[in-house]
């Protein structure tokens, strides 16, 4: 491999990793801010979690409107089109007076956000398959473990001296910059690899994918490992800040050294298995069992650092369950990348957007244990059946 071809496939990494890690950030980096917005807009906390619902619904319903569009039209058309519609409704968020228009902002800026987390997978898939596949999608979840990790101890820190507009003036200068840097991105779908049909019929590939048994298993495996994420991420600034009276600043490099764990668990552990079959059937087992150990945990309201490094080592196994499972699904079903893209994303958000208002009804250290206990026990179902064979 020449060195402009190292250097190339160097830049669409990094580029897919950041788009990648997008929504993720946006989620992440004004958590928090989640107790100030109950001041600042005198409103409820219920409220306030509803805009990281309506977020998580935005990136959910535009992976599956973004995605199928991208086998037809091509990925680069979109993706400048979704970058270009964060920035507006970005600038949106920052001049909301009211809790509701909040909500709203948030919504369509999820569903700006969503066309670099679907489209960024499909370029991958364009461009490897196999174990290269499996392998690229785990450098990715190492670069996506940088937004998390980053994202709330940043956010924190900017909580010393701004408020949450300060936070999302910064998500502002970000969007810019992958808006400008998406110029450069080259298309990789060629036009005879393209979906031959009109624009509603595109929508229905997405049957066809969803009939794939197998992809279905990979498929529920992520949507429910992404629902013990989503409950952790809703519930933890309540649960650190307000039940164990930590700083935000603290919060956050909590939230952050969580978020490393995923990172190492992607890029350090899951390669070195021979191939993805197997770095899933372990990984999942033990993320099962450290969810439940966390579960009861939160649930008999123990202390501080028994939750917080039982939450450690659960993020570090989910680092094994997503890249991989992801890798298995996406290499199934190759012809119809975007659509399938879509579908993992869409039940992703539009669960993690379910059960993230669940967490903070009733007594939250019982609701949220309650939710990741389940969510543990459906994915490690699923994942037995994936991984029989």
């Amino acid at each position: 491999m020449s060195q402009i071809q190292r250097n190339s496939r160097l830049f669409i990494l990094l580029f897919m990793g950041m788009l990648s890690a997008f929504g993720p950030f946006v989620t992440d980096f004004y958590l928090p801010a989640l107790p100030q917005l109950v001041n600042d807009f005198d409103t409820t906390t219920s409220l306030v979690q509803l805009t990281l619902t309506f977020s998580m619904l935005g990136l959910a319903v535009g992976q599956m409107i973004i995605g199928p569009l991208s086998d037809k039209f091509g990925r680069r058309t979109p993706l400048l089109l979704s970058l270009v519609l964060f920035v507006v409704s970005t600038i949106a968020c920052l001049y909301a007076d009211d809790i509701h228009t909040f909500i709203v902002c948030r919504l369509i800026q999820g569903f700006a956000g969503a066309g670099g987390l679907v489209i960024s997978r499909s370029i991958v898939t364009d461009l490897y398959s196999g174990n290269a596949l499996a392998r690229t999608f785990s450098l990715m979840a190492a670069i996506n473990g940088v937004a998390p990790v980053g994202a709330p101890v940043l956010g924190g820190i900017m909580l010393e001296w701004t408020d949450w507009r300060g936070i999302f003036v910064i998500l502002l200068v970000i969007g810019i910059i992958l808006t400008l840097i998406g110029f450069a991105q080259k298309e990789t779908l060629p036009q005879e690899n393209r979906f031959k049909g009109g624009v509603l019929s595109t929508f229905s590939q997405l049957i066809p994918v969803l009939r794939n048994r197998q992809f279905s298993h990979y498929l529920l495996i992520q949507t429910f490992a992404m629902g013990v994420l989503f409950s952790y991420i809703a519930a933890s600034p309540f649960i650190f800040q307000e039940h164990y009276q930590i700083s935000p600043l603290l919060y956050s490099i909590c939230f952050g050294v969580n978020a490393f764990a995923i990172m190492v668990g992607s890029s350090l552990l899951t390669p070195r298995f021979a191939n993805a079959i197997t770095a899933l059937r372990i990984g999942s087992t033990i993320f099962f069992l450290l969810g439940l150990a966390t579960a009861a945990a939160l649930m008999a309201d123990l202390p501080f650092a028994v939750v917080e490094g039982l939450l450690f080592l659960m993020m570090f196994f989910f680092g094994m369950v997503m890249p991989t499972s992801t890798a298995l699904a996406l290499d199934l079903e190759r012809k119809s990348a975007g659509n399938a893209s879509a579908l993992l994303g869409f039940t992703q958000f539009l669960f993690g957007g379910i059960v993230s208002p669940l967490t903070g009804m009733g007594n939250i250290l019982v609701s949220t244990g309650l939710i990741i206990a389940l969510c543990c026990i459906v994915m490690y179902i699923f994942s037995r059946v994936a991984t029989q064979k």
